[in-house]
């Protein structure tokens, strides 16, 4: 039997989930999660052959986990599945060693052969995502760069994004300049929409 962990945030999808893939002869939903921090202390606890990991949590991200689960338990394969299709997120996701990336609108067929593949050691990814991430290019992004955007994403002053990130206001004032003129656009908040509709934030 596959051990598979499942991490998804809206309790109806992840029940659903569940459900739909205990029905397969061998896969086992050993632990659910609707947050980053439950999914961790989950796997660890159970110690999963495969973690099936939402980007989008409450209190943080798949992608995050995904890069904990690799440390502390290398044997954890992880997939994840998203309703976002970003390049940037793809990119990202493998960098955070995830053996797979899939958009939520496939059928739990596709998505139960994707469980197998992952634990037999091949990558699974969406190819039209895949074609997406290899056509817009690396993040051009540092990673103060992307937590000055997000800090800033909502409406947040120079000052706050100071205070927050335990920074000057000169060197936020920096940063914000230098992702602006990366992303193309004209102020911190179009930098932060285009940054997120790309998955680099």
């Amino acid at each position: 039997m596959i051990r598979l962990l499942l991490a998804e945030d809206q309790g109806m999808m992840r029940g659903a989930l569940a459900l739909l893939l205990n029905l397969e002869p061998d896969i086992d939903v050993v632990a659910e999660a609707g947050t980053a921090a439950e999914a961790l202390r989950a796997a660890l606890q159970t110690r999963p052959d495969v973690a099936l990991l939402d980007i989008e949590m409450p209190d943080g991200s798949g992608l995050d986990v995904a890069a904990q689960l690799r440390q502390e338990l290398p044997h954890c394969r992880t997939l994840i599945l998203t309703t976002f299709g970003r390049p940037g997120y793809l990119r990202r996701a493998m960098e955070a060693g995830a053996a797979g990336f899939l958009v939520k609108d496939g059928p739990v067929e596709q998505l139960a052969a994707a469980v197998r593949r992952v634990l037999a050691g091949e990558r699974v990814l969406d190819p039209a995502l895949a074609a997406a991430a290899l056509s817009a290019g690396p993040n051009p992004l540092t990673d103060r760069e992307r937590d000055v955007l997000v800090t800033a994403a909502d409406g947040a002053t120079v000052a706050d994004i100071a205070t927050r990130l335990h920074l000057s206001e000169s060197t936020v004032r920096n940063y914000l300049s230098a992702a602006i003129g990366k992303t193309g656009t004209r102020n911190r908040i179009e930098a932060a929409h285009r940054a997120r509709a790309n998955g680099w934030i």
